[in-house]
């Protein structure tokens, strides 16, 4: 009777969606007998899918809007840097209770190599956790803790490249053509070449070029980011299904966000830059329809850093939709733009840009993660507004590695290529905005300001549309850790200067007032607090408006005829932001604003 019920519902679910997913996959694929292949992997995933899952599957198929909610609140972490082994982080389970977490982000933890792995980034296995971090089991058994605490688990699906070590990978190098073929494999530079003409470099210093000479193979093979990745050909749908296998497999052990990696590079074709192309759109709606059908439960956040123009793309349509969110890596890279500035027009027009996508759009908005700032602002917008895009880059990662006079940060280059004067920062969110400097240099009105730039930027990312993430150790102060230097397997790449041990001696101090760790701790419950409004919901009205004072950010919420105003100072001096009432939207007139001050009102 239950497995009759079982294949009832994978039914129901499959039929409407059919012919849809079948013409999708014809499209790319033909008629590749791996169309079959793929609807009894789909099959298979629900029959195993656990009870409980299939449970949260169907209520999260009556709440489909629940990862939109205003309470949602998140983290992003290593693993092993915040406890250890995945058994280990099952032990703090309390601590992440403690802030309302509704959402963790665990870093890669699959199977790589090591050293060499790039932040967990290079993959081996993707069906099985490391080995230091833990098991299969110990996996499924923290998404159960978690989901009993009300907290999703997410994990990166880097379905754009493998670990140069990953069996694929072997069995192409030892010459096998069908494994060569889940690849781009080329015996000489004739169509690496071709490529390389109008394919940009992802990494063009760290790691130059997009092909990579193997020696055991005989051939050229396509590294879009590092040697040791290779990219694969999702122009073979061997490729496609067993990826969509590995997926739900990791979704059977109870994953219940996937954020997917680079996913504008995952179909390459010649002649054109590899970025955004159509049939990238066609394989995350198959997979969208994938999950519908066997895993409901399960929503897509894609890592789209690309113009805000080709963002709506990856959301799809309300009738035929595809990610469900996506990261605000632009909106992020303007909070910072306008704190170094002093200047919030560009962060507005951007604000204003996703703000104008369709309302199926949604963001997780955040400050830091395991990356790097990279400083791609809209170059059309900053020269409307007489802004050099070259030189206003170059003066935003030198102010935030303290290079500039009157800088307070203390960050890090990374990717430097003098040919291009291009560049990227690194640094956590309490070093960046000067806490670091501060304490270093026993400068106590600096470092009274320092903590008013961190929650400031805390709470203009809180009010955004979307939800926010923070970095883990945003919420303690947690400082640059520079001993990476000194490791001689991470001292290459200075991301892991914000990719350091979670600090417990500060959690410690989260409940003894005027300590950094307690004023922090307390800023992101404030967050939270103003999250708590109706004017958070879902379906909530959100805009920017104009405080007539570059300095000031302004942005009004309303929802069930309820107002909220927030106002916030980017400016390091004081201001009045000038507001203008329109019928349905009254505000108060003037509000007057400290250096780096936010005011929340219910108007």
């Amino acid at each position: 009777m239950a497995a009759k019920h079982i294949d009832t519902v994978f039914a129901e679910r499959l039929a409407p969606r059919r012919a849809e997913l079948e013409e999708l996959f014809r499209s790319l694929y033909g008629d590749s007998p791996e169309l079959a292949h793929f609807e009894r992997v789909m099959a298979k995933a629900h029959a195993d899918r656990p009870a409980d899952l299939k449970r949260l599957d169907t209520a999260r198929e009556r709440d489909p809007q629940w990862y939109r909610r205003g309470d949602m609140f998140g983290m992003t972490m290593y693993t092993d840097l915040f406890a250890g082994k995945l058994t280990d982080l099952a032990k703090h389970i309390d601590y992440l209770k403690e802030q309302h977490l509704t959402y963790l982000h665990l870093m890669p933890l699959l199977t790589m190599p090591h050293p060499d792995n790039d932040g967990g980034y290079a993959i081996e296995d993707f069906d099985t956790v490391d080995p230091s971090i833990g098991t299969n089991q110990d996996l499924a058994d923290l998404t159960a803790k978690l989901r009993k605490a009300g907290i999703s688990l997410c994990l990166d699906f880097v379905m754009n490249h493998t670990a140069s070590t990953h069996r694929w990978a072997k069995a192409a190098q030892a010459g096998d053509p069908e494994y060569q073929d889940y690849y781009f494999c080329y015996d000489d530079r004739t169509i690496p070449d071709q490529y390389d003409a109008v394919v940009p470099q992802v990494f063009p210093t760290a790691a130059p070029g997009n092909f990579t000479w193997n020696e055991q193979m005989g051939k050229w093979v396509m590294t879009q980011f590092y040697p040791f990745q290779w990219d694969l050909n999702y122009r073979n749908p061997k490729v496609f299904v067993a990826m969509m296998s590995s997926l739900l497999h990791l979704a059977n052990l109870g994953v219940e966000v996937f954020r997917i990696d680079a996913v504008p590079y995952i179909w390459k074709q010649l002649g054109t830059n590899c970025r955004n192309l159509p049939q990238v759109h066609t394989i995350v709606r198959m997979m969208r329809i994938m999950s519908e059908i066997v895993c409901p439960a399960v929503v897509f956040k894609g890592e789209v850093v690309m113009a805000p123009k080709e963002l709506a793309a990856y959301f799809g349509t309300p009738d035929k939709p595809e990610c469900h969110m996506l990261y605000n890596v632009s909106v992020m890279v303007n909070l910072w733009s306008a704190l170094a500035n002093g200047d919030t027009r560009l962060l507005k027009t951007q604000i204003d840009k996703l703000d104008a996508l369709p309302d199926n759009c949604w963001f997780v908005n955040y400050l830091r993660c395991h990356d790097d700032i990279g400083w791609g602002l809209d170059e059309d917008v900053e020269r409307q507004l007489g802004i050099d895009p070259l030189k206003h880059k170059e003066f935003l990662y030198h102010f935030y590695e303290g290079m500039v006079p009157g800088s307070w940060s203390m960050g890090e280059l990374y990717n430097y290529d003098p040919a291009s004067g291009d560049a990227r920062s690194c640094g956590t969110t309490a070093s960046l905005c000067g806490i670091e400097r501060a304490i270093i240099t026993h400068d106590r009105p600096l470092y009274e300001r320092s903590i008013q730039r961190d929650l400031l930027m805390h709470h203009a990312m809180g009010f955004l549309r979307g939800f926010p993430m923070l970095n883990c150790g945003d919420e303690i102060g947690q400082l640059n850790g520079w001993d990476y230097k000194e490791d001689p397997d991470r001292v290459a790449d200075s991301r892991n200067l914000h990719r350091s041990r979670f600090n417990w001696k500060n959690v410690a101090q989260r409940d003894v007032p005027g300590t950094l760790p307690n004023r922090l701790w307390e800023g992101m419950a404030d967050v939270r607090q103003m999250r708590s409004d109706p004017c958070f919901a879902p379906d909530a009205w959100v805009t920017t408006w104009d405080a007539h004072d570059d300095g000031v950010l302004a942005m009004v919420r309303q929802a069930e005829g309820r107002t909220v105003l927030g106002v916030f100072n980017f400016a390091n001096r004081d201001a009045t932001a000038t507001l203008d009432s329109i019928e349905g939207v009254s505000l108060p007139r003037t509000v007057a604003l400290k250096p780096y001050e936010w005011k929340i009102e219910v108007c």
